[in-house]
């Protein structure tokens, strides 16, 4: 077991379409999110990653900025971008007539 006041293990989690990559990293006490994604490597597996623009960061599914200080044993998420904006989507359906239940479907649906 190792002493708290010198380091910090967390994991560092990507998920993708069809897999989630899980890294498990050993930083000193005090270390950052960005810190920890930068020790796991996975912005040079992954390319596409952009902890500035595109790509959103958690720990344990909260949003934290990348100079959030991280704890032992904190899982910290690389979110992927939405592909659509949920208000966006909403708004749509609103226009098609559309009623909002779990699982979609139109107006006629919900009334049966």
């Amino acid at each position: 077991m190792s002493d708290s006041s010198d380091s910090i293990q967390v994991e560092v989690c990507y998920a993708l379409r069809d897999r989630q990559e899980l890294v498990r990293v050993k930083l000193p006490a005090g270390s950052t999110v960005q810190r920890a994604v930068e020790a796991s490597g996975l912005l040079q597996k992954y390319p596409e990653l952009d902890l500035v623009k595109a790509n959103k960061v958690g720990v344990f599914a909260k949003l934290v900025k990348l100079d959030a200080e991280l704890r032992d044993r904190d899982r910290v998420e690389i979110y992927r971008p939405l592909i659509a904006d949920p208000k966006e989507v909403r708004r749509k359906r609103a226009e098609e007539g559309k009623v909002m239940k779990k699982g979609g479907g139109s107006a006629e649906e919900a009334a049966a």
